[in-house]
C-alpha cells in the first residue's frame, strides 16, 4: 500500500462553509489513504491578514449565500438552518474566543482529535442549527458537555482557553494558514508528493480526490448523513 496522505483542514465554527467541508471529509478520513489533521484558526484573522471582504459587506453574495446554504444542505446532508440574523453571528459577535476554546480543547488531547472533533461539531451545530450563542462560557460548557467532555475536562478546558499559550497557538494556526495562501475558510492542504497544495471551500473534493490518486463517491460515500 502507498503511503498514507497527510490532508489537513483550517476551519472556523463561525463559518458555515467550513462546517460542510468538515464533515464531507471527515466521511472522506476512512475511505481515502489519508491522515485527517484538524487546525482549528481565526477566520477573522484571515480575512484581515487576506484582505479579504466577508459575503456580508457584498449585497449579491450574502443574497447568493443564504440561498446556496438551503441547497448545500441538502446535498451534502448537514443540517444547516441559518440563524435569525448571520450578519451579527458571523460578523458582529465573531468567533475569536470560540476557537480559543477549540484550540484549548485539541491542546487538552495531546495529539488526538476525537474530542476536538466533537466539540467543533457542537459548537456549529449551536450557530447554523439551532441559533444558539458561542461567545460566552455557559455556552462552550453546554457544547462540551454534548460532544462528551467529562465536567473535569469541561473545566480545565474553560481554564484554558483564556491563556497566553492557548491565545498564541490560534495566532500560529492563523498565520500559518495565511502562509499557504488563505484568504477564507474551510481551506485543506493535501501533501502530494512533498508539496503542499491547497485547495479553498466545500466544492473542490472531486479535484482533490483526483490530485490525492482516490475516487470520488459523492458527498455521503457510506450514507453517513444520517447519523447527523
Amino acid at each position: 500500500m502507498t503511503s498514507r496522505k497527510v490532508v489537513e483542514l483550517f476551519y472556523d465554527v463561525v463559518s458555515p462553509y467550513s462546517w460542510l467541508g468538515f464533515e464531507v471529509i471527515c466521511r472522506y478520513r476512512n475511505v481515502w489513504n489519508i491522515d485527517l489533521k484538524f487546525r482549528p484558526a481565526f477566520l477573522g484573522g484571515i480575512m484581515h491578514g487576506a484582505g479579504n471582504k466577508p459575503p456580508g459587506l457584498v449585497p449579491n453574495k450574502f443574497s447568493y449565500m443564504t440561498k446556496d446554504l438551503h441547497r448545500a444542505s441538502s446535498y451534502f446532508g448537514v443540517p444547516l438552518h441559518p440563524p435569525a440574523d448571520p450578519f451579527e453571528v458571523m460578523f458582529q459577535k465573531g468567533s475569536l474566543s470560540a476557537m480559543r476554546f477549540v484550540t484549548a480543547v485539541q491542546h487538552m488531547e495531546q495529539g488526538g482529535d476525537k474530542l476536538v472533533e466533537r466539540v467543533s461539531r457542537e459548537l456549529w451545530r449551536r450557530i447554523w442549527s439551532e441559533d444558539k450563542d458561542i461567545t460566552k462560557p455557559e455556552s462552550f460548557s453546554e457544547a462540551a458537555k454534548k460532544a462528551g467532555l467529562s465536567d473535569s475536562e469541561t473545566e480545565k478546558a474553560l481554564k484554558l482557553y483564556t491563556t497566553q499559550e492557548i491565545k498564541d497557538k490560534l495566532k500560529r494556526s492563523t498565520e500559518e494558514a495565511l502562509n499557504f495562501g488563505a484568504f477564507g475558510f474551510p481551506m485543506l492542504i493535501c501533501h502530494i508528493d512533498g508539496k503542499p497544495e491547497m485547495f479553498f471551500g466545500s466544492d473542490r473534493f472531486e479535484l482533490m480526490a483526483n490530485c490525492l490518486g482516490e475516487k470520488w463517491l459523492g458527498p455521503n460515500p457510506d450514507n453517513s448523513a444520517s447519523r447527523l
